[in-house]
């Protein structure tokens, strides 16, 4: 199988999210991977992932010659994948699956919150994804001919979507 490269680590989604720094990292890290296949991915394209991917796994990221693509990653890329994590782990937080089924985790300091609640912040979280991968593709509207695999597309490459619109009607 071959090597891959997460864009952002555990502690940097713990630092610049409302996740808790106590919650174990190996309940996150599915959910880096899952965000960033299906909406990093998406809206970078294939060839430009493949590109980041294979910098970040050879440490070539950090060369002077890379400096734009380091910049778009840090930049762009982390807060964007930061978030877009946050909304594929929040519906699944509170539950455990073990050898004895699946189990809704509760403290008896705390209360659960109500479905409305969550399906309110999983809103306010997708909206940040949402300003967050907009800001992105703006800078690549300007931008994207510094970056030559984003426009390029082989052999069943996702191209990458340049639409940002989650949950609004264009009419």
């Amino acid at each position: 199988m071959a090597k891959k490269a997460l864009f952002i680590t555990i502690n940097d989604l713990k630092r610049k999210s409302i996740i808790n720094g106590n919650v174990d990292g190996d309940k996150l890290i599915q959910f880096i991977e899952v965000a960033q296949d299906t909406h990093i991915q998406n809206y970078i394209g294939g060839k430009l992932y493949t590109k980041l991917q294979a910098l970040v796994i050879s440490g070539e990221i950090n060369d002077v010659g890379n400096v734009k693509y380091k910049d778009l990653i840090d930049v762009y890329i982390k807060p964007m994948l930061v978030w877009f994590t946050q909304s594929a782990y929040l519906p699944f937080a509170m539950y455990q699956i073990s050898n004895g089924g699946v189990f809704k985790h509760r403290s008896e300091n705390s209360e659960t919150i109500s479905v409305e609640e969550l399906n309110a912040m999983l809103n306010r979280v997708n909206e940040t994804a949402e300003f967050y991968t907009r800001r992105f593709v703006d800078y690549m509207g300007f931008y994207g001919q510094n970056f030559p695999e984003y426009n390029e597309i082989s052999n069943g490459e996702m191209y990458p979507d340049k639409d940002v619109n989650f949950h609004s009607w264009v009419l």
